[in-house]
């Protein structure tokens, strides 16, 4: 059997990511592999330093998962993205980022299907999302509909700063959680303003209280 290099086997990796998606892989310094998408493409070629602000920066310098929005000012366009460090005997030794086209700038809106046609609800107005059937619900105070993205595409669009997975099937709006009940085995349970309830699974429980500080 050959050799397989790198570079083969992150293009065929690439392949099996959306037409949306672009892929960088770097070291701790600079990138070593570039493979833009259809939809977004950031210029990044190999041996291009990491810019500082950019998640692949971030993720190196923290350790850390990193998954956010980056505005404009650092590649001349925004985009959502995640990036994930990997290391070798505990010492960091670069990371992957998935880059996503941003939703047009100034356009924070979540367009959903309902029975009538369709309904653009700013980020705001959203309390929250499920994924339940196949399809992700989407839920406002007064009404929901469904949307073709799944709650992992959603988490790269919704601004961190108002939005938290809380359980594999939910996110919430934060600033729609009225009230937090302890539930059993170290779980929570959401009352959201708009009257429902959302729970939040013990695998997202410590994370969901440090993010909200209690």
């Amino acid at each position: 059997m050959q050799s397989i290099t790198l570079s083969s086997l992150l293009d065929v990796i690439g392949e099996v990511f959306s037409d949306e998606i672009s892929i960088a892989v770097s070291n701790t310094k600079e990138y070593i592999y570039y493979r833009p998408s259809k939809r977004i493409d950031l210029k990044i070629k190999p041996g291009d330093l990491l810019k500082e602000g950019t998640i692949a920066y971030k993720a190196v310098a923290t350790q850390q998962k990193v998954s956010e929005f980056i505005n404009r000012d650092i590649f001349g366009v925004p985009y959502h993205g995640m990036a994930v460090p990997f290391l070798h005997n505990g010492k960091i030794e670069g990371c992957v980022t998935a880059i996503y086209p941003a939703l047009t700038e100034g356009k924070s809106v979540v367009t959903v299907k309902n029975s009538d046609g369709w309904i653009p609800i700013p980020f705001a107005n959203v309390v929250f999302l499920e994924a339940k059937d196949k399809k992700t619900h989407v839920f406002t105070d007064t009404y929901s509909g469904t949307h073709k993205y799944s709650l992992q595409e959603f988490e790269y669009i919704l601004p961190r700063d108002m939005f938290i997975r809380c359980h594999r099937s939910f996110i919430v709006n934060v600033n729609h959680i009225k009230e937090i009940f302890p539930d059993s085995h170290s779980t929570f349970l959401l009352a959201m303003d708009n009257g429902e309830r959302v729970p939040v699974s013990q695998s997202y429980s410590s994370y969901f209280r440090k993010l909200l500080g209690f």
